[in-house]
């Protein structure tokens, strides 16, 4: 069974104080282009990208330019800056899915970066049959009844933005409990998630559900730097470039896979 993570509480503080780190990464994904020029080209199917909270189309520059290197029909949700998870957003990115699905005549896989990921998983429930596999990264997408555990600023920032009551006005929506029924959600989905996360905490990123469709893969990298971060687009691209309908667990072989397991420290994805 693909298990949340074992972490508690809110993110260490020294990882919330050096999120600059996303700046180490980005400055570091060109010397890195060689391996993801390496890695698989897919199906050329349809695969929507999904900003964090706060971000615009802007923040998936470097995703989307390597997906589309790979093959694939990439596309960025287009609905402006994502200023939480509002109605008219969730209901648009539906729509949205559904007309790439009729437009492409295949399925769409969804990537969806933080708050981003939230809006992948609801539109994958709303939307399932057109959806052929969903990844999030780094999204809040098992927070329990009793609230997030992000960071006060990170609750604060979303309080004057998004909603008075924070992140508890969404987790306390009946279309909460239904985001929550992992089981329930017939579709592949891969949560890829960092200890070192200092924005959204680890049992938070990750999910319960069935190992034959869910799980959860550790890696290396700070939360503001996970759509710049070389591992992560690895993961991504191997993650989507599966034969529709053959999904498996993410099984890192190789040199690859031995640099994944010193990084991460963990011998399988939990």
């Amino acid at each position: 069974m693909a298990t949340r993570h074992r972490h508690s509480g809110e993110p260490h503080l020294l990882h919330s104080i050096t999120e600059w780190r996303a700046l180490v990464e980005m400055a570091c994904l060109p010397s890195m282009l060689p391996v993801l020029m390496s890695m698989p080209h897919g199906d050329g199917h349809p695969v929507l990208l999904l900003p964090g909270f706060m971000a615009d189309e802007g923040t998936l520059v470097a995703l989307k330019a390597f997906l589309r290197s790979r093959g694939y029909a990439v596309e960025s949700w287009g609905f402006g800056r994502n200023v939480g998870f509002q109605n008219r957003h969730a209901q648009a990115l539906e729509q949205k899915i559904r007309y790439m699905h009729h437009k492409a005549g295949r399925k769409v896989s969804l990537v969806g970066w933080s708050l981003g990921g939230v809006f992948a998983l609801y539109g994958a429930h709303q939307a399932t049959e057109c959806v052929r596999s969903l990844i999030t990264l780094g999204s809040p997408v098992s927070v329990d009844p009793e609230g997030s555990r992000s960071p006060a600023f990170v609750k604060a920032l979303y309080r004057m933005i998004a909603h008075p009551m924070g992140p508890a006005a969404h987790v306390m929506q009946p279309r909460a409990k239904k985001l929550r029924e992992m089981k329930s959600l017939p579709v592949p989905m891969s949560c890829l998630y960092s200890i070192s996360d200092g924005v959204v905490p680890a049992q938070e990123a990750t999910i319960d559900g069935d190992p034959a469709l869910h799980e959860n893969i550790r890696v290396f990298g700070s939360h503001t730097g996970l759509g710049f971060n070389a591992m992560v687009m690895c993961i991504i691209a191997d993650r989507l470039a599966q034969p529709e309908g053959q999904w498996k667990p993410f099984k890192p072989e190789g040199v690859p896979g031995t640099v994944y397991r010193l990084m991460t420290h963990e011998a399988v994805p939990i």
